[in-house]
């Protein structure tokens, strides 16, 4: 072959070689200029301290982290749905994407009430952190909810504490105190004599306020602080009924388009906000009781002995019954017990 035939050639093969090598630069850049939006229902109210502290902190960083191509627009409690409904509303792609209390659709897996917080177990949000993130509870809550399109990312692990108008001694008629919660801790504060009753957040003030309840609980000092529950209700209440956890319910379909790059981002950043929400909350309910105690005139009191043992006969009551539920809520709940145990619980 002619040497100038060769040199055309490979010139030629240069230029395709170039060429197939700038191809794929070529797509990432365009995929670099995707962005998305995307909206987020949630079940706190948009005046509540995690919307504002958390859910629009998140929003912000994403936004920031992304360059402002990954927006997430928040939505208080009943925007577009509400309750249980707001986990529906992510499965069925209404929204990509929702924050919601595993404890209101226990039915939908059976590692919901294990994931959501067995009351009377755990005492601190960092042990429920680790049983989430170092002993499997995480990986396992999502293997099981595989077939219904969705992924669970737990936003914060927080204390469930009760407000009562008035203190309670060993002789207290427990039958006699109507106290609003939901989930377990409706179940919990049940088996142990009290008259509990389901009432939605929204409701709360004005029950307590009109005689409708004799207490009851969102949350724990930040939650009763934040929705002026102490301002009937002034008495709180230790040990926390729970420590339970909230989680991020996401579209899978919606996960899996996202561009490589934006979901890298997201779930580092789920993942590092449920650490640092969680260390948040921790201080903040501290901070919290303390402001109610020192400005609002807040009684700090102890569950009488006799209450205390009510409480630990249906906390083993709920845990068996959420063990029974299936082999995986088995082996969590064998998970969940060999931590009480290291912990000295049990």
């Amino acid at each position: 072959m002619p040497l100038s035939k060769v040199s055309s050639t490979r010139r030629n093969v240069v230029k395709g070689a170039l060429a197939l090598g700038a191809a794929p630069a070529i797509v990432t850049s365009a995929r670099a200029q995707t962005k998305v939006n995307w909206r987020c229902q949630a079940h706190y109210p948009e005046a509540s301290a995690s919307f504002k502290g958390s859910l629009i902190v998140l929003a912000k960083e994403l936004e920031e982290r992304t360059n402002g191509r990954f927006k997430i627009e928040m939505m208080g409690a009943g925007a577009i749905a509400n309750g249980s409904e707001i986990f529906h509303a992510a499965r069925r792609g209404v929204v990509p994407m929702a924050l919601t209390f595993p404890g209101f659709n226990l039915g939908e897996s059976e590692l919901f009430g294990m994931y959501a917080g067995v009351p009377g177990t755990l005492q601190e949000p960092w042990q429920k952190a680790h049983l989430i993130k170092n002993l499997g509870l995480e990986k396992a809550v999502n293997e099981a909810v595989a077939s219904k399109g969705v992924i669970l990312r737990p936003h914060m692990s927080y204390p469930m504490e009760l407000c009562l108008k008035k203190e309670i001694g060993p002789d207290t008629n427990l039958a006699a105190l109507k106290v609003g919660s939901f989930g377990t801790i409706l179940n919990y504060l049940g088996e142990a004599g009290f008259a509990a009753q389901s009432i939605s957040g929204g409701e709360l003030y004005q029950a307590l306020a009109t005689g409708v309840l004799d207490g009851a609980n969102w949350g724990a000092a930040q939650g009763h602080l934040s929705m002026k529950l102490w301002e009937v209700s002034p008495v709180q209440m230790k040990p926390a009924l729970a420590i339970v956890t909230d989680g991020f319910v996401i579209n899978k379909k919606a996960f899996d388009e996202l561009p490589e790059d934006l979901r890298m981002i997201f779930e580092a950043l789920l993942q590092e906000r449920y650490l640092r929400r969680t260390a948040e909350y921790s201080l903040g309910e501290i901070m919290a009781l303390n402001t109610g105690v020192e400005k609002m005139g807040v009684k700090v009191r102890n569950f009488p002995d006799s209450v205390m043992q009510r409480f630990s006969v249906a906390s083993q009551k709920i845990l068996a019954g959420e063990m029974a539920k299936g082999p995986l809520a088995k082996q969590q709940g064998e998970v969940l017990i060999g931590l009480l145990k290291n912990l000295g619980y049990v």
